[in-house]
Formats: C-alpha cells, structure tokens, sequence
C-alpha cells in the first residue's frame, strides 16, 4: 500500500495548499518557539477528545503567557479540516503561536496566528523504547507545558532510533520516571498500573486521564506514583498512552525484551472500545 502523504490545511479562515507560504518570517512561533500545539487522533473525519484537547490547548497558552485562541473558531477551523480529509486515520494538529514578534526573546507584537492541519499516522502497534541520559526538568517554565519548543524531544528521539528504539523516554532531575518525547509511561506492579504524576514534570496527557477513569470504572486499579527510573528498565510489564498510539505495551528497553502485560492489554482493549463508543468525552 503506498504511503498516504495528503496534508489539510486551514489558515486564516479557509483551506490551503500545504505547499503555500502561510506564516511570516517574524512569527514567534516559528523564531523562539512561542506557541502551544495539540494533536488529536481523526479517525473517518471525527476528532477524538476534542474538548480535552481543546481544554489542554488553553491551560499551555495560559502558562506560557498567551492569550487565548478564540474557541469557536479553533473548532470551526478543526471541522473543517476533518471534514476534508475524510475516511481513514489521521491527526489533525492545532497550532497557536504568540504571532508576529522581534528576532528575540522578548514578547511578540501578535496577534496570534491560528494553524490547523491533519496527516496520516500509522496505525498503533508494540513499542521499542531507550532511557535517554537526558532528563526533564520538572522545575521549567514549561514544565507539563505543550508548547511548540520540541528541539529537546527531537534531539531525544533521534537518539532513541539510533539505538533501534521507536520512542525516548526521559527520567527528571531527581532520577524519578518522567515520560516519553509525546508519550505517558505507565508501569505494571503488584497486580496495579502505576504512573509517574504530574509533579514529575510530565504532560498530562489526554490519553492519560482516559484510560486512568476508564480503567479504574472496570476495576482495574491504576494509580499516579512516584517511581525511579529503575522501575521501567526492571519492569516486566510495561505500556505508552498518546492520542496518536491509544494505548500499546512496551515490547523492548534499552534492548531488554518485554512481553505485554495482563492489566495493558485489558487497557488497552477498554479504551480501544470506549473511545470508538464516545467521540468527545
């Protein structure tokens, strides 16, 4: 099958050709990295969680001190891009940049510039994951932030990959368990589903939140806990949450063979179940 490489886009009230120059040379989000960013799954041109995400979007434009896309309009914009894309599975990708601004740090003149766009993901399956010897700092500005400042996760993934991995997990400073480059870590233990919490530093994830109300609703008992690093690289059973993946066990760290656990894969199926039954929870 070929690879489907179509990309919607929407700007400034309409779609456009993914090809078009769209945002200016001066763009804050483009020069410093000022600006939030959501990914939903679309699957057959309905955004999954799109409140949450919507939700999420706000609570990172308020952190990084901006101010806030009109709401209505970020969802007529992710209609219509859904819309447009049509059947099969996908992302649409919310961007809200500070807008034009100095080639520096201080803060932009504005106003914000509002970009939508949805491409093809490949479907969810098993994950390869390294520890980086990087770390969160779970005391930034941006901590739990989705912001579109990604270098940090770019450099981690390219890491990752090179040691035959498909994901980069990070530890924080205080050599507690963190998460994934865009993804929460979840570990099996003593018959639970333990997650680092949001003091960690890590995002918290959309997926994340589902599948803790979802799986404690089936009486499977999932829990934020603070772990060690050392958790994830002797853990037996092991899985990743992201809007893009669902939910997936971890197969492999840092070389080490893991099998998929019982309490992930009956997560897993849950929400697999449930987020096909309600498209917005």
């Amino acid at each position: 099958m070929a690879e489907d490489r179509r990309v919607v886009v929407w700007f400034d009230g309409r779609l456009r050709e993914h090809t078009e120059p769209l945002v200016r040379a001066d763009d804050h989000g483009l020069t410093v990295g000022d600006g939030v960013f959501e990914a939903c799954e679309l699957l057959d041109g309905r955004p999954f969680a799109l409140t949450r995400h919507l939700d999420r979007l706000e609570r990172s434009a308020t952190g990084l001190g901006l101010p806030l896309p009109d709401r209505d309009e970020v969802r007529r914009a992710v209609e219509t891009v859904a819309g447009a894309w049509g059947e099969g599975l996908g992302r649409v990708r919310i961007l809200w940049s500070a807008g034009p601004g100095p080639l520096g740090s201080e803060r932009a003149w504005g106003p914000g510039t509002l970009l939508v766009a949805a491409s093809a993901v490949s479907p969810p399956r098993p994950v390869r994951v390294a520890v980086v010897p990087w770390v969160r700092n779970e005391r930034s500005a941006i901590a739990g932030l989705k912001t579109t400042s990604y270098a940090e996760n770019v450099r981690a993934l390219a890491h990752a990959r090179e040691q035959g991995a498909d994901e980069a997990v990070f530890g924080n400073t205080r050599g507690e368990l963190c998460e994934g480059t865009g993804t929460n870590v979840f570990v099996e233990a003593d018959g639970m589903l333990l997650t680092p919490p949001l003091e960690s530093g890590c995002l918290a994830g959309v997926t994340r939140a589902l599948v803790m109300e979802w799986a404690s609703e089936a009486g499977i008992d999932v829990r934020e806990q603070t772990l060690p690093l050392g958790a994830l690289k002797d853990a037996r059973h092991a899985a990743l949450t992201s809007s893009t993946r669902g939910v997936v066990p971890i197969v492999g760290v840092d070389g080490r063979e893991l099998a998929p656990g019982p309490l992930s894969e009956a997560v897993a199926e849950i929400y697999t179940r449930r987020h096909l039954e309600t498209p917005d929870p």
